[in-house]
């Protein structure tokens, strides 16, 4: 009795082919979409009265992890059916402006604390606010990492998003632990490396962080669309 023939594309070796071109693929369109807003951080020096500037340099990283989020949940594990890039663009296209509807919000947030933080003698706050402060920073990313990943897949309004962001924070702690975990493999790699590691590894971080958000994406389509 014959084995089962196996058509090409569709054997492990072709999946794994089909994953590393994938990733390749969503990594350069992603470094090229945020390559304007990158070049400018580069001309930054480490000066703390440049992060409003840095934070401006960094608007067009919000559309374009969205978009990576977007092509590599839809990627497909054929070979001979592979269009990353197509994918990719079109997620940009879809999700630029609903993306920075809350990246920008979040940045400027996120600019406000590490400004104080920077600046934290001046203020003559007791040196427990300043613990509370970057508490308030972490939850605020944890909180990004859901709405980058709702608002990548489905079409919401912006405050859904938010509210629907600050529910599973709070409800699927494993989802929350797992950006929280990528979150602090990105902090690792940029204080033993450079900055520039973790955003060349942005795509694989990216699939992380779907594979972890698994149960809030079935949760979303189950429980709010139709």
């Amino acid at each position: 009795m014959s084995a089962p023939s196996v058509s090409f594309g569709a054997g492990p070796l072709s999946r794994a082919a089909a994953l590393v071109h994938t990733l390749l693929t969503v990594e350069a369109l992603l470094l090229a979409a945020a390559s304007p807003g990158l070049a400018g951080l580069l001309l930054l020096g480490p000066d703390p009265a440049n992060l409003p500037l840095a934070a401006v340099c960094l608007l067009p990283l919000g559309p374009a992890l969205s978009a990576a989020v977007y092509a590599l949940h839809r990627r497909s594990a054929d070979l001979t059916d592979l269009h990353p890039a197509r994918t990719y663009l079109r997620g940009w296209r879809l999700n630029a402006v609903p993306a920075l509807k809350l990246w920008a919000p979040l940045l400027g947030w996120l600019t406000v604390i590490a400004f104080t933080l920077t600046h934290f003698a001046a203020t003559g706050l007791p040196g427990w606010w300043a613990g509370l402060l970057a508490a308030i920073g972490v939850v605020s990313l944890l909180w990004g990492a859901h709405a980058l990943v709702l608002t990548s897949l489905f079409a919401f309004r912006a405050r859904d998003i938010a509210r629907l962001a600050a529910h599973f924070l709070l409800t699927h702690g494993r989802a929350t632990l797992g950006a929280a975990s990528l979150l602090v493999l990105a902090g690792a790699l940029t204080a033993l490396r450079t900055e520039a590691l973790p955003a060349l590894l942005s795509a694989p971080l990216l699939l992380s962080l779907l594979h972890s958000s698994r149960a809030v994406i079935t949760r979303t389509q189950e429980d709010f669309t139709a």
